[in-house]
């Protein structure tokens, strides 16, 4: 597809063999949209957007999704209200997005022309409507689906937004972990308390809406009853169609007595429902809102209760795995190796801390000390690593700083620990990957940017742990990765500030990115190196001693992907329960990355199996 460069053109995409652009005439063609996306396909078109498969050059060629604003409204009116839907839904998705792993994020959101466009993860998978033509739906696989959605509601709805288009088109298999996400939030509504009782504009797909979202007084219900008709619809394979005149027909709803007959449906196919689900399912279906479930926490409740057999006397309940959040109680401070703790002769090195001001100058430069060991691991290369001290800190941002993944903050206390002074370099991976496989095969090349003294990356989660058992291996010392607790108390090194520096970062510091709005003083004049540097280059370190903490590469950190601190552990150890364990937690930002996401508090994740493949790491030992 080749695309207009023509700055006011409305519609920039063009076949490959155009010579003129079809919308303004233009005969300027780039390979581009923004300089940044490669759109490659129309993946499909609805009421006021065009959705494009395309591909990220920015973040190594990564699929996502371009959506464009194309309203097919009349007027003006019309027209400036689709706009402001189109730009709610970047808002939602942004704030959605980056909190819940099964909802695409937000990558950018920019005007162009005449045309506005946001750009969103692309999820690898089918959605249930497409399984639906070559899958049957059993009762156990009604109730995955139940159980993988309801959580996500909770979510959507905990953050005052109702979706109101829940249907099988809107909900995707991920092929990676078979988990559900749902998609297409372009219809979502923000509530508060005064809307709720206002009539609002009316978003809706037939024969999956209940009665109040088709009036325009959509509320959390209302998509609880969508889920329910989705379910019965994948259950009973039987789908509204509308026919050449526009009349649409739906065997499961009888119009004329408001009343779903997906009992009778189910009992001619020969289709068995427990008493159980068959509940759950009426009652999800309830016309009247107050009838029906009000939140999906109590659909969960009565997905797993025991209460149902006494009930209707059933002799078999299909029941689900509900994980168990361990109390704090539980919690046990990881125990003292048993392997040798000996540890090479330690040395004292110096090193330079520098402290700025909110416009990027050096107000103060300090010279101190730390204590370290060398790893010799062969071949003349060595790992440094540095002593830091025990002691507490506050995890996270305050309320008003920062994301809304980064709280709430919270005291957490950390033992002693030895952690690199630089990003393993590629000297150092390559040495590593030549001793003998422990579980996994390691390629000693990875990087894209070569170097033997630059951080080695786009290594996966899963190599980078290969990397620390065959270092134990060698050394008889428990190498690891570091908790995420401990990697920001090793980033602040005592600082509050949102880096170690102070306020602000600037290039002379830190290699990273800039942003796409201007958000530290010196982005005006910053020149972007867009690749990693050899490590310590910058020669200035945190006060613990240690370097290229903001920036250079994403780093691996052990914890699963948890979306916000409610009940992680405060004694620095890895969080383990619960959390996305197929997406693991990232630290400290990247040469590709605007200084926002270098702070000390700042998180992302990654798929441990590698993703976007853009992250180092560093690795710790305990004393």
């Amino acid at each position: 597809m080749r695309i207009c460069q023509n700055p006011n053109c409305s519609n920039p995409f063009n076949a490959d063999g155009n010579r003129f652009c079809t919308t303004c005439g233009h005969s300027n063609f780039g390979d581009l949209l923004r300089n940044r996306f490669r759109v490659i396909r129309l993946l499909g078109e609805g009421g006021f957007s065009r959705t494009y498969y395309a591909e990220d050059v920015d973040r190594l060629d990564g699929s996502c999704v371009v959506k464009q604003f194309v309203p097919q409204v009349q007027g003006t009116a019309a027209r400036a209200k689709a706009a402001q839907l189109f730009k709610e839904e970047a808002f939602r998705l942004y704030e959605l997005g980056e909190n819940h792993p099964s909802i695409p994020r937000l990558l950018a959101y920019f005007e162009q022309g005449a045309s506005l466009y946001l750009v969103q993860e692309f999820i690898e998978g089918d959605t249930l409507h497409k399984e639906l033509q070559n899958t049957t739906y059993t009762e156990a696989k009604i109730r995955h689906v139940l159980i993988d959605i309801l959580p996500i509601l909770d979510f959507v709805h905990s953050r005052n937004v109702i979706h109101r288009d829940i249907k099988p088109e809107n909900i995707i298999r991920r092929y990676s972990d078979k988990k559900l996400v749902l998609i297409d939030f372009g219809g979502a509504k923000q509530i508060t308390q005064t809307s709720l009782a206002r009539q609002a504009t009316v978003i809706y797909t037939v024969g999956y809406a209940s009665s109040e979202q088709m009036a325009g007084f959509a509320c959390h219900a209302s998509d609880l009853y969508s889920l329910g008709v989705t379910c019965i619809r994948l259950l009973t394979q039987c789908l509204p169609y509308q026919d050449a005149y526009g009349n649409i027909t739906d065997p499961l709803y009888d119009a004329i007595n408001a009343h779903w007959k997906w009992r009778e449906y189910a009992k001619t196919k020969n289709i068995q429902v427990s008493e159980q689900l068959g509940y759950i399912l009426d009652k999800l279906l309830k016309h009247v809102v107050r009838e029906r479930y009000q939140t999906a926490v109590e659909v969960l409740q009565d997905l797993n209760s025991n209460n149902f057999k006494s009930l209707f006397g059933m002799t078999t309940v299909p029941q689900l795995e509900t994980p168990q959040i361990p109390s704090q109680t539980r919690l046990t401070p990881r125990s003292k190796s048993t392997e040798s703790n000996f540890y090479p002769e330690f040395h004292i090195f110096d090193f330079d801390i520098v402290t700025l001001d909110t416009q990027g100058r050096i107000i103060e430069r300090t010279r101190a000390n730390a204590r370290f060991f060398t790893e010799d691991l062969g071949s003349g290369v060595f790992l440094e690593m540095v002593s830091i001290p025990g002691g507490s800190y506050m995890m996270g941002s305050l309320d008003g700083e920062g994301d809304a993944d980064e709280r709430p903050q919270h005291n957490v206390q950390i033992e002693p620990i030895c952690i690199g002074k630089y990003p393993v370099t590629q000297a150092q991976w390559r040495a590593v990957s030549n001793l003998p496989k422990i579980n996994l095969s390691l390629n000693p090349h990875p990087s894209k940017f070569k170097g033997a003294n630059r951080p080695v990356e786009n290594v996966s989660w899963h190599e980078a742990q290969e990397f620390c058992a065959r270092l134990q291996q060698k050394t008889g010392r428990k190498y690891r990765l570091p908790s995420e607790a401990e990697w920001e108390y090793a980033c602040r090194a005592g600082t509050t500030t949102p880096f170690h520096f102070g306020d602000t970062i600037t290039p002379d510091l830190a290699n990273c990115g800039n942003s796409e709005t201007r958000i530290f003083e010196f982005e005006t004049k910053t020149k972007i190196r867009k690749e990693t540097t050899p490590v310590g280059s910058f020669e200035v370190a945190n006060s613990f001693g240690l370097y290229d903490m903001h920036g250079q590469v994403w780093e691996w950190c052990a914890d699963p992907w948890h979306n916000n601190y409610v009940g992680a552990p405060t004694d620095g150890s890895v969080w383990e329960w619960q959390g996305d364990k197929n997406r693991r937690v990232l630290r400290g930002g990247s040469w590709s990355f605007s200084p926002v996401l270098c702070r000390s508090a700042s998180r992302s994740w990654n798929e441990s199996d590698g993703g976007l493949r853009i992250c180092g790491f560093r690795v710790v030992v305990s004393l």
